[in-house]
């Protein structure tokens, strides 16, 4: 396979070449950035010497402060219930996103060159930007989690451009951290007139078997007299299947190429092809464009539910914004990449973007790592949520998102189903109905080959209007009392889990006495990590996991969420200082909860789960009840308190806690150290777990999640910091104040310690730990060396970690 990938240093950009036919110039260093509105910032000769230099993506609002007066709101969330409005002082996060700020970038395009196609793609600007080149307004967009690009051909200079991007967030526009401005790539794409257009290409394997797959090329090129040739090839680059074609229907191509034994794309086996497509003009190359994309077959019937590849498969998925919790919305492939390592291991097969449009690294990390994707699109329809939301674009802009959100996403194997909404106040009335039909048929005009949901919360209503009926998947958030009565009733034959859980808890963290409970508040804002408290409208995951394993027309269910996330401190949101969510799996670090093993032992059934929950250091109750659970793939444990067997727990179906918890509710704390023995079905041991009484915290230890990174100037490593005491113990308790710093060819980036009402900055070099662990980001730069972590704290023995930059 003849490639011709070439990088070129410009200073302020990265370039691409595709055989010297098109280049994609990446705008990421060079940006000046200042907060604010200052008159004639669009234009050239604009003194921005004194703006800040920053990188893209950027999200200027993660570096804070935390603020209580920033969006605070006065409402009623119905969504929750809620009759009666309230002050919510956390809801979008407290940090300062509201109000306006712009971007500007001087560059050259060196392949520019007067006759040349040039399109300037936005992958995702929040939000409402206007777009200036040269002193020229060339576009805006309004949705800030959209794709869009515009054609500057005729703007573009020979030499030195100015771009100028003025970015705007209102008050009121959201219900959780939305983050603000450029936090997606810029890109410069130069090409011949020639040439295949912007997301162009539409690749779908109507055919599959173990024998042989066809695999439709739809293709639309710009120019005259061109013809169009498609090689396919393997994983290894071997050349699998071409086809030169000629014939050419307006601006389309559509080829149909065999590719023989293919192997096919599924979360086990993530395998992926790559179409290269080539334009010729009387056999010149003009323009040349790579896709990758899976072989893969995907259905959904009343009979089976959903199908890949002919195999029922069952949803493990987890619903996740998109902010990176400590580094904000800004994307980075590392935290992608990290985030789905840690879902993979807890035996999540699917991810819900909720409620936006995903990022492309996303989307190609789930291609590679094996993740099937529930794409979606908004959050509000014509009916408002909040104020300033995008009811107020929804007329102009819901198509044409749409278009850009299938068009550029659609070559992904990942994606096998598509959300024109969630929780839309729309789901009320007759014309609630129609908004629905209309997009769902854009959807199908646009990408016929996957179905369409919506996130219905309001389950009476949508059964009673005809909504839900006419939707391809109906998918109900929570509501688990109401599963029964929609699959009566619903024509489709399954219900999706679109939504689920939404249980509380804060990591680490245990309140007494255990009783499962819902919207639950304690003095400390925290909520305990016994994974049995809910929210009003919510419920615990064993209600889910009963309607899951019982119900085969459950087509498979999306937690909500995956990772705690910025904004909607639920059930604190009207309390002070809570400005992050509760809900994660994992925390804001990325540090897994008690109930990730949970999931775990359910969904992961490649590997044993043995998990002991509380921690053992519980000065002061000794004497006390104090329960002791372990979520594990055994069925049944023994349970031992300083050698003394408190007996034999079995899984049993008396409750759903009973099903899939082991626990022991009497057991009383004495220091030393607890031990627990699980079983196979035979009775024989199959393992053990032991958990210590941790003495006074004594020393740091580190422990990065990578060892190398790429010396590209934003790779990312995951430094988890914490306490043991003189025996190697782990001090689940300790909440000293630490100090950071990092040397050599890296940068310390910011650090997080999953605590959701600490007010602590993220990228200022100490931080408290909480539960006795945080999580220290260290950053390369562009020069290859040696990263020393250095972290200390008082009354602790200092650590220190090196990692390797190439």
């Amino acid at each position: 396979m003849k490639r011709y990938f070439i990088a070129m240093v410009l200073g302020i950009t990265s370039v691409l070449v595709f055989a010297q036919t098109r280049t994609v110039q990446v705008l990421e260093d060079g940006w000046k950035f200042q907060k604010g509105n200052p008159d004639q910032a669009y234009q050239i000769q604009f003194n921005d010497s004194k703006w800040e230099n920053v990188t893209v993506p950027h999200d200027w609002a993660i570096y804070g402060s935390f603020n209580k007066n920033i969006d605070k709101q006065t409402v009623a969330i119905t969504q929750n219930n809620e009759t009666t409005a309230t002050e919510k002082t956390g809801r979008t996060g407290a940090l300062p996103f509201i109000g306006t700020a712009w971007y500007r970038n001087t560059f050259t395009v060196p392949s520019f060159e007067p006759g040349k196609t040039v399109i300037l793609l936005f992958e995702g600007v929040m939000s409402e930007p206007q777009v200036y080149l040269n002193g020229k307004k060339i576009g805006e967009w309004k949705y800030g989690y959209s794709y869009f690009y515009f054609d500057i051909s005729n703007d573009l200079k020979v030499g030195e451009n100015t771009l100028a991007v003025q970015a705007s967030n209102p008050e009121f526009s959201s219900r959780w951290y939305p983050g603000a401005g450029i936090y997606r790539n810029v890109s410069v794409i130069v090409k011949n007139k020639e040439s295949i257009d912007q997301w162009g290409t539409f690749i779908t394997t109507p055919y599959v078997s173990e024998a042989s797959a066809r695999v439709n090329i739809k293709t639309q090129v710009s120019g005259e007299q061109v013809t169009l040739k498609t090689s396919i090839y393997d994983a290894n680059a071997k050349l699998v299947g071409q086809l030169h074609s000629e014939t050419q229907f307006g601006k389309a191509f559509e080829q149909n190429i065999k590719v023989d034994a293919p192997k096919l794309w599924s979360p086990e086996t993530p395998y992926l092809y790559t179409a290269i497509s080539q334009v010729f003009v009387n056999d010149v190359l003009k323009d040349e464009v790579e896709t990758r994309f899976g072989i893969r077959d995907i259905s959904y019937t009343a009979k089976d539910g959903f199908k890949l590849n002919g195999k029922v498969t069952k949803f493990k998925g987890v619903c996740l914004h998109h902010d990176l919790g400590p580094i904000g919305t800004a994307v980075n492939t590392a935290a992608l990449r990290r985030q789905l390592r840690i879902l993979k291991d807890m035996g999540v097969n699917a991810i819900r973007s909720s409620h936006n449009m995903p990022s492309l690294e996303q989307l190609e990390l789930c291609d590679e790592m094996g993740f099937l994707f529930l794409a979606e699109s908004f959050d509000e329809w014509k009916k408002p949520k909040v104020k300033n939301g995008y009811n107020r674009f929804f007329d102009e802009y819901a198509e044409k998102d749409i278009i850009n959100l299938v068009h550029a996403t659609r070559n992904h194997p990942s994606i096998v189903m598509w959300s024109s909404g969630n929780e839309v106040p729309d789901q009320w009335g007759a014309e609630g109905v129609k908004r629905a039909k209309w997009l769902q048929e854009i959807f199908h005009r646009e990408d016929p080959t996957r179905p369409v949901t919506v996130g219905m919360d309001q389950v009476k209503a949508v059964m009673e209007s005809g909504f839900g009926a006419l939707l391809d998947v109906p998918g109900l958030n929570y509501r688990v009392h109401l599963y029964e009565e929609a699959y009566e009733k619903f024509p489709q034959g399954f219900i999706l889990g679109s939504e689920t859980a939404s249980t509380v808890s804060s990591r680490g963290i245990y309140k007494f006495p255990v009783v499962q409970e819902k919207e639950k508040q304690y003095p400390d804002l925290q909520s305990s990590s016994y994974d049995l408290e809910a929210c009003s409208w919510s419920n615990v995951p064993d209600e889910d996991f009963v309607l899951q394993d019982d119900k085969p027309w459950v087509i498979g269910e999306f937690v909500w969420t995956g990772f705690d996330y910025l904004g909607e401190p639920t059930p604190y949101d009207n309390y002070w200082p809570s400005r992050s969510s509760y809900f994660g799996i994992s925390d804001l670090a990325g540090l897994p909860k008690d109930r990730y093993y949970l999931y775990r032992s359910r969904w992961n059934t490649e590997s044993e789960t043995l998990h002991v929950l509380p921690h053992w250091n519980w000065e002061g109750r000794e004497g006390e009840v104090t329960p002791v659970f372990v979520y594990t793939n055994y069925n049944s444990a023994e349970l031992f308190v300083n050698g003394k067997s408190m007996g034999v727990q079995k899984k049993n179906t008396s409750s759903p806690q009973h099903r899939y918890r082991l626990m022991w509710m009497d057991v009383k704390y004495e220091p030393g150290t607890l031990k627990v023995v699980a079983f196979n079905d035979d009775g024989s041991v199959a393992a053990e777990k032991e958990v210590h009484t941790a003495g006074t915290p004594y020393k740091l230890v580190l422990t990065s999640d990578r060892k190398t990174l790429h010396a590209d100037g934003k790779d990312l490593a995951y430094v988890e910091v914490s306490v043991v005491d003189k025996n190697g113990i782990p001090c689940p308790t300790a909440t000293h104040q630490l100090q950071f710093k990092v040397k050599g060819s890296g940068v310390y980036r910011a650090a997080c310690n999953g605590d959701a009402t600490s007010l602590e900055q993220f990228h200022l070099p100490t931080m408290k730990l909480f539960s006795g662990k945080l999580v220290v980001l260290v950053q390369s730069k562009k020069e290859a060396g040696n990263i020393t972590l250095d972290v200390k704290g008082k009354g602790l023995k200092s650590a220190s970690i090196t990692l390797q930059s190439k």
